[in-house]
């Protein structure tokens, strides 16, 4: 059970950075660690402590249940566009992506139009 649950977290780190648009080294920049951590943490061959998981799902938006396997949330990681704007995205400016996504939460959802 543990190992199984290592492997799933060790894959949402991943999926999750890679939805971010991060590499490894900009992640372990980000976490303070060294970029073998980061590579050993997604590899299911290091454990990830409560606060880094805390501080995951802080820096790549995501939830610690779904870090965790805990929650069924989804990251389409075969859509190129998406991955593509979260590339593009990752490049702005915390002042412009903040409008970026002001923007974007008012944009009509499936259920509002």
């Amino acid at each position: 059970m543990e190992n199984e649950t290592r492997a799933i977290i060790a894959s949402r780190i991943k999926e999750a950075r890679l939805m971010a648009g991060l590499s490894q080294a900009e992640l372990a920049i980000l976490l303070k660690v060294p970029r073998p951590s980061i590579s050993e943490l997604e590899s299911g061959n290091r454990k990830v402590s409560a606060e880094e998981l805390v501080q995951l799902s802080d820096l790549l938006d995501v939830s610690v249940n779904w870090l965790t396997g805990r929650a069924a949330e989804k990251l389409d990681l075969g859509n190129s566009q998406l991955r593509g704007a979260a590339r593009e995205l990752s490049k702005l400016k915390p002042k412009d992506l903040e409008i970026v996504l002001k923007i974007l939460a008012a944009l009509p959802g499936e259920d509002d139009t």
